[in-house]
């Protein structure tokens, strides 16, 4: 197997480096995280190197499906500024996989060439405040009424819908006894009567457009809105359990990797600047233990979030090899941060330094995206454990 990085990609990688450098200064990022702001000016000049179309077919005006360059783009943005790859991943990944995967013909033709433009950012609406890991058993609810769909019910932890044009909302379609089939996704603009959006104060995760609950009192959208087109009425599970969301797990891995690359990175240029005792700390011991261990698993973490992307270009059956690499990045990430947060000693607690903010935001990934439990009981179920 070759585990050296296509040209392509590498090339990729010198774009947003670059890209980084001059439009995502870390004291701007600094401030964007301070103010809790997303920065549309940048996103659409990211957009106009045409990162949003690694993720559309070329007859839908993208440049084709390669997973392995929209991780690396993540795991790029990521080092730098949560907000901005949460963006491209609302709009790449949550739109643009989802689309292709689960549209109707009409929907494909109209919404992939807005992702391949940048135009077009999904929130998820599937959690609720009573329902969590079992989305099976959602309470929000939605029936036809003539030629639209009217919603009622409320969804937890929608993030990115202050800047997403839908909420990709999963709903109670059909009778309550009837799990797995009476499940539909709706696609609900966040902007429109019957939608009360109420912002959550989270600790990270800021400059990323909101975590937030949304509450639905009779809103109404046409049937054109149900993903799918009416054939995905009641067919909601088999596009909850698609690859579109099943690669969620990998792209939160590539935001944790991201993050803990840039704590390893700065915890190595301090090492070498923080004189202690007369010499620099990364003399002693200690402080290249921690450092080698970190940089250890970081490399383990890029291989496992890599073989994912590459499987999720095979289009193969890899949903234990998602959540393996889910669990295992997001867990080893949090931890390499917080030991390079013990690196640099108090500084690793103010906010003139950027590793409080790598701990904040390190600190959510084990959960979104499916939380380690989750991942942990898809593994033994799906390696068929005994209950």
């Amino acid at each position: 197997m070759n585990f050296k990085e296509s040209d392509h990609i590498q090339m990729l990688r010198d774009t947003l480096r670059k890209f980084i450098k001059n439009e995502m200064p870390k004291h701007l990022v600094r401030k964007w995280d301070q103010e809790d702001y997303f920065p549309k000016d940048v996103f659409k000049k990211l957009v106009d190197l045409g990162v949003t179309s690694l993720t559309v077919p070329e007859e839908y005006g993208g440049s084709g499906v390669d997973m392995v360059a929209a991780i690396a783009t993540i795991e790029e943005l990521s080092s730098r500024s949560i907000g901005m790859a949460s963006a491209f991943i609302q709009c790449s990944c949550y739109a643009g996989l989802n689309i292709l995967e689960s549209g109707s013909m009409e929907q494909k033709n109209e919404l992939l060439p807005r992702v391949a433009n940048g135009e077009l950012l999904f929130s998820y609406g599937i959690s609720e405040p009573d329902v969590g890991g079992d989305v099976a058993s959602v309470l929000t609810i939605a029936k036809l009424d003539n030629d639209e769909v009217i919603i009622n019910g409320s969804k937890r932890w929608c993030s990115g819908v202050l800047i997403a044009n839908y909420i990709f909302t999963l709903v109670r379609s059909g009778p309550a006894d009837e799990r797995y089939r009476n499940l539909s996704i709706v696609l609900v603009p966040p902007d429109i009567k019957g939608i009360s959006i109420i912002p959550q104060n989270t600790m990270g995760l800021k400059g990323t457009g909101g975590t937030c609950d949304v509450y639905f009192d009779d809103v109404r959208v046409p049937q054109s809105n149900i993903l799918g087109g009416l054939e995905g009425w009641n067919n909601g599970w088999s596009k909850i359990i698609s690859t579109g969301l099943d690669v969620e797990k990998i792209e939160v891995s590539a935001l944790a990797l991201g993050i803990a690359r840039a704590a390893i990175d700065d915890a190595w240029q301090y090492s070498q600047e923080r004189i202690q005792f007369g010499k620099p700390i990364c003399h002693n011991q200690s402080i290249r233990h921690m450092l080698s261990d970190s940089k250890t698993k970081l490399e383990a973490c890029r291989l496992m979030t890599y073989q994912g992307a590459w499987l999720a270009n095979q289009n193969t059956e890899s949903s234990i090899q998602m959540s393996m690499a889910k669990l295992f990045v997001t867990e080893t990430a949090r931890d390499i941060v917080l030991t390079c947060q013990e690196v640099l000693g108090a500084y690793g607690y103010v906010k003139d330094f950027d590793m409080e903010r790598y701990v904040r935001d390190i600190l959510v990934m084990p959960i979104i995206g499916g939380s380690s439990a989750m991942q942990k009981n898809n593994i033994a179920n799906r390696l068929n454990l005994p209950k």
